[in-house]
């Protein structure tokens, strides 16, 4: 796979050049390749450096926007969901959440009544229907301090979310795409038919130029900085910047249930079950006018969070609980909403064809990545000759997908007989993140088994890394270990060393290698 532009770009005309490495331009560079365009795809960092991974990681319809009347955003995502769980039933799986009534707070009848439109706007729904709750009766109720007596449980879904971005990338260099992590975008001239855009490798500071009959920005937090500074384009639309951060604590609760907790301000937080041995916490709502790239979790956000949280568990925690925190920038499209959580959760997709055309993404969610790709390539249509507008990623499995949901147990154990001291643990996170593309992460077999090779720390093998270096864009012990992963839980200092070593190695093994058949070729 390509993991840097190379001289060879510059003779090819490409139908799309993407800016940006998140959720949206993976989506829509998988979905565009798929109908036969010759797509680019540049980010400036790593795959999902930014927001996308750095989001609640559900997939879900956003119980709380029927709040606000976003019945079509809620009808859209929930059916998203169901098509998701079905193409990527190894990062994306079903979960039950538990909603604790506060009389204090929202109706009871209120919550039933979104409840049951929840359980409704998607005619298609698989997934278990809310049921109410006495909960000193339930084992999930009974971690709640007593003072919260009714309840619901309703479903949704649960994501890695920059793995849902690497398979996206994935798939689309399967189909042609060429994917170049740490390249930005330093400029692009606009012509009637076409653009001119000069890239640089950001780790070698190599420049060069490609050309695109179009362009989409979906740069994220960056798109109207982009539009303006480096396209030289005024937008009509706008983009409200919101910091999310969350916290992730020892884990706080034994049952396999989520919980929903309702805040005096009425918003909510989520405490859900993490990486086994943890509880993810989160979010909050703060607006943001900072860098966008330099945004950090802070004490007053982690004091909220561990308030939000004894408000209703009988465990209480405190901040020096905190083994790990993240935070990240949404761009939410500016719907002039007087706070930050009642910006709208959808979209704005803006076309400019005056000349070359250029459409950029405002807004969206994890959940509806890809009914946006769909919407944008509509947008497109008129304007590339070629794309069709026929749409074919809603049945198409992600990489490593193509298998049923009821069998993953027993892939789980396949992996584990073939693989000699392998735990069940180790199996089910492998499976988890790759599904069947573990064949190829797993080394041949030398004397009748397969094999992960050394270890280097935690469950994380030589075997692995290789995998994620030559197939997935990993560079840096951090995309392995926060992003392909989430491994730096577990990893020490020394491990961490001993990983950037490994993968040092590895990068000089490459270069080598290539020095090597260049040299031939010549």
């Amino acid at each position: 796979m390509t993991t840097h532009a190379d001289s060879s770009q510059t003779k090819t005309i490409h139908d799309l050049l993407i800016i940006g490495g998140g959720i949206n331009g993976a989506g829509i560079a998988r979905d565009a390749a798929g109908r036969g365009l010759k797509v680019m795809l540049v980010e400036k960092d790593d795959l999902a450096s930014h927001t996308s991974s750095a989001s609640t990681k559900l997939i879900h319809g956003g119980l709380r926007y029927l709040e606000y009347y976003e019945f079509r955003l809620v009808r859209e995502a929930l059916n998203e969901r169901e098509r998701l769980l079905k193409i990527a039933p190894h990062i994306i799986w079903p979960m039950r959440f538990i909603l604790p009534h506060s009389a204090m707070l929202r109706p009871a009848r209120l919550l039933r009544t979104g409840l049951f439109l929840y359980d409704n706007l998607c005619r298609t729904m698989t997934l278990p229907k809310t049921r109410s709750l006495r909960l000193q009766d339930e084992a999930a109720g009974r971690v709640l301090r007593p003072d919260y007596v009714r309840g619901f449980e309703y479903s949704d879904g649960w994501v890695q979310d920059s793995r849902l971005v690497v398979l996206n990338a994935q798939d689309a260099a399967r189909r042609g795409a060429t994917i170049c992590t740490r390249t930005r975008l330093i400029s692009a001239k606009r012509h009637q038919n076409h653009w001119v855009a000069i890239l640089e490798d950001t780790l070698s500071g190599e420049t060069h130029q490609v050309t695109a009959r179009a362009l989409i920005n979906a740069a994220g937090p960056w798109v109207a900085e982009l539009l303006q500074d480096r396209l030289s384009i005024e937008s009509r639309n706008h983009v409200r910047l919101v910091k999310g951060s969350h916290i992730v604590v020892p884990r706080q609760f034994d049952t396999e249930q989520a919980y929903i907790l309702q805040n005096p301000d009425k918003r909510i937080v989520f405490a859900i079950p993490y990486e086994k041995d943890f509880t993810l916490i989160g979010t909050t709502d703060i607006p943001w006018d900072q860098d966008p790239g330099s945004v950090t979790i802070s004490a007053d956000e982690i004091a909220y969070l561990c308030e939000s949280v004894n408000r209703y568990f009988k465990r209480a925690i405190t901040p020096q609980d905190v083994v790990w925190s993240y935070a990240g920038v949404r761009p939410l499209y500016d719907d002039h909403s007087g706070s930050a959580s009642a910006v709208t959760r959808d979209y704005r997709l803006d076309i400019d064809h005056s000349a070359a055309p250029v459409l950029s993404v405002f807004g969206g969610k994890i959940t509806t990545y890809r009914k946006l790709a769909e919407h944008a390539l509509e947008k497109l249509a008129p304007h590339l000759k070629g794309l069709t507008t026929i749409s074919w990623t809603a049945d198409a499995p992600l990489p490593g997908g193509d298998f049923q949901r009821a069998d993953f147990d027993k892939y789980v154990a396949s992996v584990q007989r073939r693989v000699a001291g392998l735990s069940q643990q180790t199996a089910t996170r492998l499976v988890r993140n790759y599904g069947t593309l573990i064949e190829t992460v797993m080394l041949p077999p030398k004397t009748g088994g397969a094999s992960l090779g050394a270890l280097i720390g935690a469950d994380l093998h030589e075997g692995e890394v290789d995998y994620l270096m030559t197939h997935e864009w990993a560079r840096s012990a951090e995309d392995i270990l926060w992003r392909r992963s989430k491994l730096g839980l577990r990893f020490s200092s020394e491990d961490v060393t001993k990983l950037q070593d490994y993968m040092a190695r590895r990068l000089q093994q490459n270069a080598a290698g290539q020095e090597t058949d260049d040299k031939e070729v010549a």
